[in-house]
């Protein structure tokens, strides 16, 4: 019993903790569109190949820096090589018995140690390597950008997604409230023995019709809601809500035509070309001759013991040796592999040429299909908001009528459905033209300006 207060003190400071951490976080599409680039998985992989790029720089570096290595062995060699020389080869041989004077060839035990160091003086594909591998970092680059504009495309999508089920979600309730008050009236007149049981329950009919589509619309808002939270990286589980002045249409001035030039996709595929063409140098220069230089130097021991700790003293004799070359090497003939594979690259670059053409007249078709959508798609919104205030207009005379007995309760429930459907309608209509927007808005080049 004397835990009792305690308790209850615990719960009343923790109340305010829990409530503070459920309320839902405003976000404007401009917040979300930042957010997403900062958190979202395929932003950060872009980015990620961005650092990468930086390590295949330094790997293509180091084909053109020394190349240094520290090498040792220690060889046993349990029965020595024996090699037989004709005894006539040594003065007063041939007064030997024996045609053949057979000598052991080196020691039971070697031991070496040693430094070697290679440099390339001259090599194209090094070279080459190094140019292909700075013009992929400006390819991750690019790319990165695509992607952060397909990640844009996504969450306004999504973003603009949740507010028409929103606005929907809003009309069924502002429709119920309507309806309610309706309901009200006829049963007050019925209780008064002036309306039909029946007209009671058409409208406890309708009421729940409006209750079973705000059910349905609460769970297409979550949903929505869930899918542009995971557009944007951000936990499903934190509540949000959405600024409605993003959700407005401005008429746009559209030209006639747009170039293709700086769309992030031609990019992409202007910086593949400039690979492909440095691949194809890269298979060229396997006609160049190399020149190297390999540089060595050696310590070793040998004798009939373990070497490692012993001298001369003990049988074992160490000596140093080194070396240094230049090294030349000229192709000559490679049975027309590389000829091969120099034809296999230049194909590559013909008909990524071929997709670059192709991809310019569907950016071109993109911008006029995007331009007349959104025209249409204005002249469609204006209609829709006109005939939302028309069917409003319908709704409050058809109440007044209906009031003084000059209309029926189907001209009232009709009336009521009408102005449902317009307000949906426009919804959809506003929709569209935000679609047409990104869509627009993509075409030319100019996702970045909803950051």
């Amino acid at each position: 019993m004397k835990m009792k207060p305690i308790k209850y003190l615990f719960i009343l400071v923790l109340l305010p903790v829990l409530s503070w951490a459920q309320q839902p976080q405003l976000i404007s599409l401009q917040d979300a569109v930042n957010y997403a680039l900062e958190n979202q998985a395929d932003a950060k992989k872009a980015r990620l190949q961005i650092e990468n790029s930086e390590y295949l720089i330094q790997e293509a570096r180091a084909g053109a820096l020394p190349n240094i290595s520290a090498n040792g062995s220690i060889t046993y060699n349990p029965i020595l090589q024996e090699t037989a020389i004709p005894a006539s080869s040594f003065p007063g041989g041939e007064q030997s018995p024996d045609p053949f004077i057979v000598l052991a060839m080196g020691q039971k035990w070697n031991a070496v140690g040693g430094v070697s160091l290679h440099q390339n003086i001259f090599d194209q594909t090094v070279f080459t390597g190094l140019k292909a591998a700075r013009t992929t970092r400006e390819f991750y680059q690019i790319n990165a950008q695509l992607t952060e504009e397909q990640v844009i495309e996504r969450v306004a999508t999504a973003y603009y997604n949740v507010f028409v089920q929103k606005e929907q979600l809003e009309t069924i309730d502002s429709s119920y409230v309507n309806v309610s008050k309706s309901r009200e009236i006829i049963k007050s007149l019925f209780e008064n023995g002036l309306a039909r049981e029946i007209d009671l329950d058409r409208v406890n009919v309708q009421l729940m019709n409006l209750g079973t589509m705000r059910q349905q619309l609460v769970n297409a808002v979550q949903l929505q809601e869930n899918a542009l939270k995971f557009y944007m990286g951000m936990p499903i589980e934190q509540p949000i809500d959405l600024v409605e002045e993003d959700f407005s249409a401005e008429a746009r001035l559209l030209a006639d035509e747009v170039g293709t030039e700086n769309r992030t996709e031609m990019k992409v595929l202007k910086k593949q070309e400039e690979l492909l063409v440095l691949q194809k140098e890269a298979r060229k220069a396997a006609y160049y001759p190399t020149l190297s230089l390999t540089a060595g130097y050696n310590y070793m021991g040998q004798g009939d013991r373990f070497p490692i700790g012993s001298g001369l003293d003990k049988g074992v004799y160490w000596s140093d040796f080194s070396s240094i070359s230049l090294n030349l090497r000229v192709p000559i003939f490679s049975g027309l592999a590389n000829k091969a594979r120099v034809n296999q690259a230049d194909i590559e670059i013909r008909t990524l040429q071929e997709n670059i053409r192709n991809t310019e007249l569907a950016l071109n078709l993109e911008y006029q299909n995007a331009k007349s959508q959104i025209e249409n798609n204005l002249i469609a919104l204006e209609n829709q908001q006109e005939n939302v205030n028309l069917a409003q207009k319908v709704v409050d005379n058809t109440q007044n009528n209906y009031r003084l007995g000059l209309a029926t309760l189907t001209d009232l429930l009709e009336a009521q459905n009408a102005l449902v459907d317009s307000r949906n309608n426009y919804s959809n209509a506003l929709l569209q033209y935000k679609l047409a927007e990104i869509q627009l808005l993509k075409s030319l080049g100019e996702l970045n300006s909803l950051k």
